[in-house]
């Protein structure tokens, strides 16, 4: 409530236009609606305009350059209550479809442990229904971890502690302690553990966040989101995720920022050479702007392709990548190479968020058959952890300003800022201003770690990632291999009488321990900064 009344307490200021506002209603004089009904614009007609009464921060919109076009514009975060005082539909946090993870990251064979709205869940394959199940991650008996359990042999999710098993609907079927003549207690209600509604879709497991009743066949009424390039066989883009260590909204609005790519990914991402270079980044004014925002998300455009937000997670853009790119091409030449960039993001605690993400295109396929997904992940990661730094800092400082909304925090003048701004418009409109938490948290942000720990790959994605996890497991054999070698080298020239080897053999043994040994090293420190921590200092690159 008091965001809702710091907005609507909100000036539409000008150096030209004065206004009075008296609590929750503000009264403008008669010239003011002139100008808004013209959409008044400045700076090429780009732009207006917003500045909260009082405060030093002001808020530049992106609006339409055109007074007729029927785009809807992007405008300030406004309350809930419009001016003619009727409330907006909210939307609910729980009563929406959330990815977990891609089943290419679960194994069959055990329990997981994930977190999705505050919810601590549990993963695991029911091979009597051959179906993945999300589970409550807490047994009914003593509330002990069941992601931290095992599966049984006849196919049971099982509880470690004291050994309570569960069926995929959640139903008890056998509690060790319990007499075999005595009352079926596995069978009351108390002994259920609460199920969640899941499903299988893009090769992703998904689930609804609430578990009464009248939900338990939502998925005949209601479908998660789909993307139909995830399902074109002529289009191919390996998965991958990760945890982060700051919130949802600061995530999701990074993503949907691409002025920031020559700079925070500087080396890393390819950047087209703007027609008048400015710095050596080469930064360049974006053409970008909403076309319609309402609860469901919005439709964004900008030079190079359509974006679209579908509230509360996805974010995926089509990129024409000749158009990107400034190629030259006639009609008949255009080959019509499409890249698709696919985030979904999700709301994990306060202060943290799960990313997955694929780059679905139509050409170069072959190179996603005959790469392993870990080598692909190497240069993602390395470009989630160009600004992962930046992005956790950022959200502690918005928290330690204590502004009542994020307008009056951040300054964003130019349209390259129109989609962030579009979300932030569409959290304070329709999602209350931050994720619903169900009081789950107090509020503040988890205190910051180490930068070694805050950026550490390992816990954050390896061990989530079966190809990563593979991978790094071979690697470490490899290098324990190559250290042995190199001392059964130097063993086998030292124990050697002289007589019995040849010099050319010694020097032979000698310089295979040698290799041996520099490979181990520089195997060492390849797995330290590719699955453990790779730090990015900007100020040297």
């Amino acid at each position: 409530m008091d965001v809702l009344r710091a907005s609507s307490s909100t000036l539409v200021h000008s150096p030209y236009i004065s206004t009075t506002t008296r609590r929750n209603k503000t009264q403008f004089p008669k010239p003011i609606f002139h100008h808004l009904k013209l959409k008044l614009t400045v700076f090429d007609s780009s732009f207006t305009l917003f500045e909260r009464n009082g405060s030093k921060s002001r808020l530049f919109m992106t609006l339409s350059s055109s007074p007729a076009s029927t785009t809807e514009s992007i405008e300030p975060p406004m309350p809930e209550l419009e001016g003619d005082g009727r409330e907006k539909k909210r939307f609910d946090w729980y009563s929406h479809w959330y990815p977990v993870m891609p089943i290419c990251d679960l194994d069959k064979r055990v329990p997981h442990a994930k977190k999705v709205l505050g919810l601590d869940l549990v993963v695991w394959w029911d091979r009597n229904e051959n179906e993945w199940k999300v589970f409550d991650d807490t047994c009914p008996h003593r509330l002990a971890p069941l992601s931290d359990g095992r599966i049984d042999q006849w196919g049971r999710l099982q509880c470690v502690y004291h050994g309570w098993c569960f069926n995929g609907n959640g139903d008890c079927k056998l509690i060790p302690q319990a007499p075999l003549d005595g009352p079926p207690v596995h069978t009351f209600k108390e002994a259920c553990v609460t199920v969640y509604p899941s499903t299988v879709q893009h090769d992703i497991v998904w689930v609804w966040p609430n578990a009464d009743a009248q939900y338990k066949d939502i998925i005949m009424k209601k479908k998660p989101p789909y993307i139909p390039v995830l399902d074109d066989p002529s289009f191919s883009g390996p998965m991958g995720n990760r945890e982060f260590p700051f919130g949802y909204e600061v995530l999701i609005e990074n993503l949907m920022d691409p002025a920031h790519l020559p700079y925070a990914h500087y080396g890393l991402i390819f950047n087209s050479t703007p027609k008048v270079k400015v710095d050596r980044e080469g930064g360049s004014p974006l053409g970008m702007k909403v076309e319609k925002l309402d609860k469901n998300g919005f439709n964004g455009k900008q030079d190079w392709g359509c974006s679209y937000f579908i509230a509360p997670c996805i974010y995926h853009a089509f990129i024409d990548v000749d158009q990107r790119n400034g190629s030259a091409i006639s009609e008949t030449e255009k080959s019509n190479r499409r890249l698709c960039l696919v985030f979904m993001c999700i709301p994990v605690s306060q202060g943290k968020s799960r990313f997955i993400w694929s780059f679905p295109k139509n050409f170069g396929v072959w190179i996603d058959k005959i790469v392993p997904r870990w080598m692909f992940h190497i240069g993602q990661n390395l470009i989630l952890d160009s600004d992962l730094y930046l992005l956790h800092v950022q959200e502690h400082k918005i928290m330690e300003l204590e502004a009542t909304n994020w307008q009056e925090a951040c300054f964003v003048p130019t349209k390259s800022d129109a989609f962030v701004v579009g979300f932030r418009r569409w959290l304070n409109k329709y999602g209350g201003g931050v994720v619903d938490w169900k009081g789950k948290f107090s509020g503040a942000l988890p205190p910051s770690p180490p930068r070694e720990q805050l950026m550490d790959r390992y816990w954050s994605h390896v061990v989530s990632c079966k190809s990563c996890n593979t991978a790094h497991k071979g690697l470490k054999t490899l290098e324990v291999m190559l250290q042995t070698m190199s001392v059964i080298s130097i063993g086998i020239v030292a124990v050697t009488k002289q007589n019995m080897m040849s010099m050319v053999a010694k020097s032979t043994m000698a310089s295979m321990a040698i290799i041996c040994f520099a490979a181990s090293k520089w195997l060492a420190q390849f797995i330290d900064k590719n699955f453990h921590y790779h730090d990015y200092n900007h100020a040297f690159v």
